[in-house]
């Protein structure tokens, strides 16, 4: 990030959100906007010409995922900043696009402030992060944990009290359905019940 002014691209398949961009980068005086794509391939294809200091992408892509698409961006180059941008604003998803070295993570709509609010945190202390992942990262963190079960099985637990069915705790903690089934067939011998309902008032009784 040697320029004052700092290049951006962006990636978002749906074209609504293309004319909202650019009308964006047309008011804001210390980036500028090099390209807009409708895939994480397409960017990938004209990176070396855009060389971007920042890339802004949607995580939902067709084909490679926004998420997928940071690893392929940093072997361009390591200091690249990567935002994502998501109408998903679900625990796991965030993890992930972090883990995989994304420096922001902002929930849609994103408005031409929250946009350049994002865009100066990154600039100035190299993430961001929208206020509804903030409070829902704290309550994460608060949420209830029993000492008898593992992490793992505190987070079926945690989406079980939700009323999730195993398919959606599968899809959620990104693992099949029989290992939850596995899981929870653990959970039920540590609290020695025999059905879902069982389990919640056991758990509404030790909570």
């Amino acid at each position: 990030m040697k320029s004052n002014i700092l290049k951006i691209i962006v990636i978002d398949n749906d074209h609504l959100f293309h004319a909202a961009y650019r009308y964006y980068f047309e008011t804001y005086q210390d980036y500028s906007l090099q390209g807009i794509y409708i895939s994480v391939e397409d960017a990938l294809k004209d990176f070396d010409n855009a060389l971007p200091d920042i890339i802004v992408s949607e995580v939902s892509m067709p084909e490679v995922c926004g998420i997928e698409g940071i690893r392929l961006f940093r072997k361009k180059d390591p200091e690249v900043k990567i935002l994502m941008i998501s109408a998903q604003n679900d625990f796991e998803i965030i993890k992930k696009a972090f883990k995989n070295q994304a420096n922001g993570y902002l929930t849609k709509p994103v408005t031409k402030k929250r946009m350049f609010n994002a865009l100066n945190s990154l600039k100035f202390e190299g993430a961001t992060m929208s206020n509804d992942i903030v409070k829902k990262v704290i309550s994460m963190f608060h949420r209830k944990s029993y000492h008898n079960f593992s992490e793992r099985e505190n987070q079926i637990i945690d989406y079980l009290c939700q009323g999730a069915t195993y398919k959606l705790i599968a899809d959620k903690l990104f693992v099949t359905t029989s290992t939850i089934n596995f899981h929870i067939q653990n959970i039920y011998l540590k609290l020695d019940v025999n059905s879902k309902s069982e389990a919640l008032v056991k758990l509404k009784e030790i909570s």
